[in-house]
């Protein structure tokens, strides 16, 4: 399987030179002091030594280290829709997407709690650009979406990530995970683009799309935290946006980001799983005559899942109400809790400016909004 070396994690048989090349790597250490802070670090250097695979490294330091995460920079993760899926069972599951590291590092916490195979997800290679996060992502079975192509180059890319993710699902029986979109949504509205459901066409080898599709086991994931610790960092882009300029990532962005999303207050998150996929592709079939109409209506209904189970916190309907000029929502929240939001509102981003004021508030409220065009948003 060498054509997919360019974008795959690591085989197991490389895992222990990963490691062990990485043991004095000072953000190595930074990870095992905090995830083990009562071991001496000859005791932990001593059990990387002896991990040879991905599944041993991820659920005896990856796993701890999110729940230590999740112990300190949260009030808790609650999860539904997880017993619907069945063991021993390999799912494309198609994610909005918040944080860089979290949103995938949460499902799998919460699919290996659940007894269901993790996944193999889908990271930018723009953001494993130092080489000890590049291994650490490789040791994560993360596998890269090659960034900055030609249109020629991209196409090439496309087909063989669509082919590696079949591979994964179909031969090795191996969940995948990969964002709706191209990068983390910034403005709260979350919509899956159909260019994420060509490239995984790519590889189908049958005659009707869907039918390719229905094989894939297509999974929604919903995912929201009650605060978004990146918020503030997502302004100078919709800064720009609404300036209509083209944005420049600082030097160190991408990484800032990451780091920000660990140890940010996020208070509660809440992941949902969606039904597969299954018989919506028989309508899809029968109601579309080319195949570009087939995956616009499969777009419609990965939102529907995902708009739909996505979980509306406090902070939702604060943003919404502040935002609007409203109370519409204010049995929801406590007088504490606005004004908690209000001053990290207010300490976060230049409150004089409309357009930050706007943005940010929006980036809370779009939910609301998103689920009121389904029901009730309570």
């Amino acid at each position: 399987m060498q054509k997919f070396d360019s974008i795959r994690p690591f085989y197991d048989s490389e895992v222990n030179e990963a490691l062990c090349s990485s043991l004095n790597h000072p953000m190595m250490k930074a990870m095992m002091n905090f995830t083990f802070p009562e071991t001496e670090e000859e005791v932990w250097k001593d059990q990387l030594s002896k991990t040879h695979s991905i599944r041993d490294f991820q659920i005896n330091f990856v796993y701890q280290s999110i729940k230590k995460i999740l112990e300190n920079s949260s009030d808790g993760l609650t999860t539904s829709g997880f017993e619907t899926l069945e063991p021993n069972t390999s799912y494309l599951f198609i994610s909005n997407h918040r944080d860089i590291i979290l949103d995938t590092s949460l499902l799998n916490v919460s699919l290996f709690d659940h007894g269901l195979v993790m996944t193999a997800s889908a990271i930018g290679d723009n953001l494993v650009k130092k080489d000890f996060v590049l291994k650490l992502s490789k040791l994560n079975r993360n596998f890269l979406v090659q960034r900055g192509l030609t249109p020629r180059e991209l196409l090439q890319s496309s087909k063989l990530m669509s082919e590696y993710i079949c591979h994964l699902v179909s031969k090795e029986n191996r969940s995948v995970w990969i964002a709706q979109r191209e990068g983390r949504t910034k403005d709260g509205n979350d919509a899956t683009h159909q260019g994420v459901l060509k490239m995984l066409g790519m590889a189908s080898e049958e005659k009707e799309v869907t039918d390719y599709f229905r094989k894939l086991k297509i999974v929604p994931v919903s995912i929201s935290y009650e605060y978004d610790p990146t918020d503030a960092l997502k302004m100078p882009q919709l800064l720009a946006n609404a300036k209509d300029e083209v944005y420049i990532k600082d030097k160190n962005e991408d990484f800032v980001t990451l780091l920000s999303g660990i140890i940010g207050q996020k208070k509660r998150i809440h992941i949902h799983v969606g039904a597969v996929i299954d018989k919506e592709l028989d309508a899809i079939k029968a109601d579309n005559d080319n195949t570009n109409k087939k995956i616009q209506a499969l777009a419609n209904v990965i939102d529907d899942s995902i708009l739909q189970h996505y979980k509306l916190w406090p902070t939702n309907f604060i943003a919404y109400d502040i935002l609007n000029n409203t109370k519409q929502f204010s049995h929801l929240y406590t007088s504490d809790e606005k004004q908690l939001f209000q001053r990290r509102f207010e300490m976060r981003i230049d409150t004089d400016n409309d357009t930050l004021r706007e943005g940010f508030l929006a980036m809370y409220a779009n939910p609301v909004v998103n689920k009121m065009k389904y029901q009730n948003a309570e």
